[in-house]
This record gives structure tokens, sequence and C-alpha cells, in this order.
């Protein structure tokens, strides 16, 4: 039978994808935010350009109203934040597959007058080093965090060694940080190369706020995540998708993806109202 699921562990899909070399049916991994929708945007950036140069994949699900030094609520699996802060990170340096430390790398930007900063976390790129591989110099993924989170979550898994002891830390988290619906999912892709003879950068920014869905309060994090796996599942059942063998999520069409009524939950004012198929840079022009 067809097969989904929302790990970002990469030995998971790895064995997923062992397992579709003979599988009759579909094998869709990743199918959340980040690993999922990410990938979907990314890779529909990345196919603007004649030749691309870097990738570079920025999301976070963070409290509206944050209110403790690490500025940070749950919001989603303590597991898998855990899992994210402690394994090694793939990426693409200079044109070579490398793996680079969790918490490292800190960066900081702004969004709609917003600081936030950003970190190597594991899982997030998917099959994108896989699928990129030679045809870009620099891809990376970084978790986006409220200024102040890294440093906290440094000194608790390296300085205090609570990366060895998984569950203690779990253990404080879900006893010490209350979890919130008032979230938001900041979604930030930037991709640069070149186009049209120029060197050029596009940058896809997106915000998913907590919502009422079917009369239920809903996080952001678990809207975007539910439609992610929901959308997908609903063009496979279309036929729109592949019915057998490994399926990567950017084999998935961004337009076809929001044209879905579940994708839909991702749909910024100007991704409406174009044609399917039309590429960022013709929207742009």
């Amino acid at each position: 039978m067809h097969y989904l699921d929302l790990t970002e562990d990469v030995a998971s899909t790895r064995r997923v994808k062992e397992l579709a070399l003979t599988a009759k049916a579909a094998l869709i991994p990743q199918c959340g935010l980040a690993p999922g929708f990410i990938s979907i945007v990314a890779a529909d950036l990345a196919r603007d350009f004649d030749q691309l140069d870097s990738l570079k994949l920025r999301v976070g699900a963070l409290p509206q109203y944050p209110s403790n030094a690490l500025n940070y609520n749950l919001t989603w699996s303590t597991d898998g934040v855990i899992n994210e802060y402690c394994e090694p990170c793939e990426a693409v340096v200079n044109g070579e597959r490398v793996l680079v430390p969790a918490m490292e790398e800190r960066e900081e930007f702004s969004l709609d007058g917003i600081t936030y900063e950003a970190f190597n976390t594991s899982g997030g790129l998917g099959t994108l080093c896989d699928t990129l591989a030679g045809k870009v110099r620099t891809l990376n993924y970084r978790t986006i965090r409220y200024p102040g989170h890294c440093a906290i979550m440094k000194a608790l898994l390296q300085d205090l060694r609570l990366a060895d002891r998984r569950d203690v830390l779990k253990d404080i988290f879900e006893n010490a940080l209350p979890s919130t619906l008032q979230d938001v999912v900041v979604i930030f892709v930037t991709a640069s190369g070149r186009l049209n003879g120029r060197l050029t950068q596009q940058t896809y920014a997106n915000k998913v706020y907590s919502a009422v869905v079917g009369g239920v309060m809903r996080s952001a994090i678990q809207i975007t995540t539910a439609s992610g796996i929901c959308a997908v599942l609903d063009l496979l059942a279309q036929g729109k998708l592949p019915q057998k063998g490994f399926v990567k999520q950017e084999d998935i069409g961004f337009d076809a993806f929001l044209a879905n009524r579940f994708g839909r939950a991702y749909a910024r004012p100007e991704d409406l109202g174009h044609a399917p198929g039309e590429s960022h840079a013709a929207r742009a022009a």
C-alpha cells in the first residue's frame, strides 16, 4: 500500500528509500513543513535559474508571545526538536556534500521588522542534497528562533551534556515549557544564481498563524504540518503524483500544491490568481 510520513529523521528516510526500490506503491516520506513544503518551495525557486549558486532554507515554529528566557514554547514534538538540535546536519559547501554540526553557524535576519536568529539543525533539507548534487555551490537549512535561544540551548546540550541524556532534557522541557496554540510559522527561502546572464536573488517569505479550522482552534504548526501531508495524499489519490516508487517532496509542483484544497493553507495573496506552471520570475515580471 502507499506510505506517507512526517519524519525529519535522516536514517528513517534512507530506509524508506531502500524499500521503495522494489515497492509496488508510492513511498513518500517527509510530508510535513520542513522537510516537506519547504522543499517544494526551494525546488520551485531553483528551477527559475539558468545556473543555481546558493539555496538557503529557513523555517521556525515560534510563539507569538514569548515570555521566558528561551523565547520558546512547545508547539510540536519534543522528541523532534531534540533530534533536530543534536543530530548532524546535511549541507552542500563549496559544491561538496558535507555534514555540519547542529546548533552552529548562527545568523540573524529581520522580517517584517522582527529580528530572528537561525542555526543549523538536522533533517530540514529532506532529499534536496541528492536532487541538487553537482548543481549548487551552497545549500543549507537552519531553524528560526528568537535571539538568545541558541546560546541557552548550546549550554544545555553541550556544556551540561544533555545531548547524551535526551530523556532528561525531554522531561525538563515538558515540565517547564508550556505549550501554546498562539504560534506563528515563519518560512524564509533565498535562492541566488545566474538568470538571463545576471547574478540574481529571489526570496520566498511567508508567515502562517494559528487559526480556527473546522470550529477548533489549531496552532500554526498543526495547520502547516497537517496541510502538508493531506495535500500530498490528496494529489496522490487524484493521480497527480507517481503511483509507485520513491517520491521526493521536490517532485511535487508548487502550483499544484497551492491549488489543492489542503495546500491552500500556505497560500499568500501574491500566490493567488496566477496561471498554473507560471514561474516566480514570470510572476515578478
